[in-house]
């Protein structure tokens, strides 16, 4: 197999590139590592000392690529087919992009910070954390009034961002129940073939998510 993805199946970065590569329809082998496993840890950090997935290894490149952002930049540039997740446009790409940045650094930061405060105990003040999910969700009913997907008419990189994102924030703070256009829209990225595929690859391990208990029912 040409290319090996290094993640875990619970993780949202990794959910990320998982929907790209299924959106794009790239054959590829999948290494799951289990970061509390040393081998596994040391044999990650072969390829990206930082530590982190998801890591792409393109083996007939001998390239290891880090970074959901950047592991979508490179397949949709060098292995996708007809379909691509970044348009062609110059202007609608920089659209693509931005929200891409939006849902890792306004969603998914703090989301990841109010799991990590329960998994390590810590019982921390998380208000400002929950407050700026809120933020984020209002800015995206305003925006999504006018839009059937996040950036541009086509699914692209920014839908690939927001399914994880939007799926482990909702379990942590709840779409207001007014944010109908939020909810619709997390409605058909749900229904995605590619996000149900990962949501399905993902359920025999959601009973290690620290907020298990509040992922939805039709989910489990």
């Amino acid at each position: 197999m040409p290319l090996t993805l290094y993640f875990h199946p619970l993780s949202s970065f990794c959910h990320k590139a998982l929907i790209a590569l299924y959106e794009l329809g790239i054959e590829f082998e999948k290494r799951i590592i289990d970061l509390g496993n040393d081998a596994d840890r040391a044999e990650l950090q072969a390829l990206w000392p930082i530590g982190k997935f998801p890591v792409l290894r393109d083996h007939a490149r001998q390239k290891d690529v880090p970074e959901s952002s950047v592991i979508i930049e490179y397949l949709d540039r060098l292995h996708a087919g007809q379909a691509h997740l970044i348009p062609d446009d110059w202007e609608t790409a920089l659209e693509v992009r931005l929200w891409d940045r939006f849902f890792d650094l306004h969603v998914q930061v703090p989301m990841q910070k109010i799991v990590s405060d329960r998994l390590n105990a810590a019982n921390g003040d998380l208000s400002r954390e929950r407050a700026a999910l809120l933020t984020a969700y209002g800015m995206l009913e305003r925006h999504l009034a006018a839009n059937t997907w996040a950036a541009s008419p086509a699914f692209s990189m920014a839908d690939c961002a927001a399914a994880p994102a939007l799926f482990y924030a909702s379990t942590l703070v709840p779409f207001p129940d007014d944010h109908r256009h939020l909810c619709a829209y997390f409605d058909r990225l749900t229904q995605r073939p590619s996000v149900e595929r990962v949501l399905d690859e993902a359920r025999p391990y959601f009973s290690w998510y620290p907020f298990a208990e509040a992922i939805p029912e039709r989910f489990r």
